[in-house]
């Protein structure tokens, strides 16, 4: 073992070295917190070690550096290769699991790290690499509220708010992955648009006072259509799947008019299409959600974002 790496109060490890675990490992130290790092390309770590890190020279002396190791790799298959050869160290550690995952695979990691008497909260940060350290970054965490609470000044090092949603360790995952439904689909619906855009002259910058209009009225959409979801109503009384359906086909039509990737437009087509099958023309196009709640039709091939000339999707 690495003899410079003597476990100390104030002090943190930091496994994996991408922009997400550099960010935290430079947030601790920037708040004087021991930090002792592994990565497997080492070179990663020399810039931290210059501002006082201590490198590991293996997972198994990382871990049993300090009672805290932050996980910021890949998935949780990255996660089991690097702990396993450190089982044996793994005993009252508390794993402060910040990989991304689905529920059942944090479930099934807090399950394996119990097994070598170690506990792993589980945690989902909601901002990038530039907002580690900030007082506004947040982050939701579900396991032993214990862990928890024991750890939470150095939670609050990583990002200003953090959250304790239960002690199933698969919730804070739930919630990450929630975020990140929206999350990408948004981003990719203004890549489609600056597509759109430059197909007819348009620069990223001319449309985005007019998508960040679009983007700020979600708030209260979500918020209307919340409630009336959860209440079960899907009343045609404010819109009409029927009306969505042909806005939803003069967006379609005009990317296939420019000359533009259809993909996505064809797929949002071809959902609303779905839902006028499945009888719900006369309602309200919330309840798309009923159609999206179920699993997918195995018989129905779908789309495959091409379009016939006319602008409507091929099979």
């Amino acid at each position: 073992m690495n003899s410079t790496a003597t476990q100390h109060p104030g002090s943190v490890t930091v496994i994996g070295l991408g922009p997400m675990g550099r960010a935290m490992a430079g947030a601790l130290l920037d708040r004087g917190y021991g930090v002792t790092v592994w990565n497997r390309t080492a070179s990663r770590a020399d810039d931290l070690v210059a501002r006082g890190a201590v490198l590991a020279p293996s997972p198994a002396d990382a871990i049993a550096a300090n009672e805290v190791a932050i996980l910021s790799l890949t998935d949780y298959v990255a996660v089991r290769a690097v702990l396993e050869p450190a089982a044996q160290a793994l005993r009252d550690k508390v794993l402060l699991n910040l990989t991304s995952a689905t529920p059942e695979e944090a479930r099934a990691g807090a399950r394996w790290a119990a097994g070598y008497g170690a506990v792993q909260l589980t945690g989902g940060v909601n901002s990038s690499p530039s907002g580690i350290g900030q007082p506004d970054s947040a982050t939701l965490y579900s396991g032993p509220r214990e862990a928890f609470d024991r750890h939470r000044p150095v939670l609050e090092a990583l990002t200003g708010r953090v959250e304790h949603q239960g002690e199933d360790p698969g919730l804070a995952a739930l919630s990450y992955q929630l975020g990140m439904v929206i999350f990408w689909t948004s981003m990719l619906s203004f890549w489609q648009a600056v597509a759109l855009a430059r197909a007819n002259g348009l620069k990223a910058a001319d449309i985005l006072p007019y998508a960040t209009e679009t983007a700020d009225s979600l708030a209260q959409f979500f918020a209307f259509y919340a409630e009336r979801i959860d209440a079960g109503v899907h009343e045609g009384d404010v819109d009409r799947l029927a009306m969505g359906v042909a806005s939803a086909e003069h967006v379609l039509h005009t990317h296939t008019e420019a000359g533009v990737d259809s993909t996505l437009p064809a797929a949002v087509v071809d959902l609303f299409r779905r839902g006028m099958e499945a009888g719900h023309a006369g309602d309200s196009f919330s309840s798309l959600v009923e159609l999206l709640a179920k699993p997918a039709d195995p018989t129905d091939p779908g789309t495959d974002g091409r379009v016939r000339e006319d602008g409507l999707s091929l099979r």
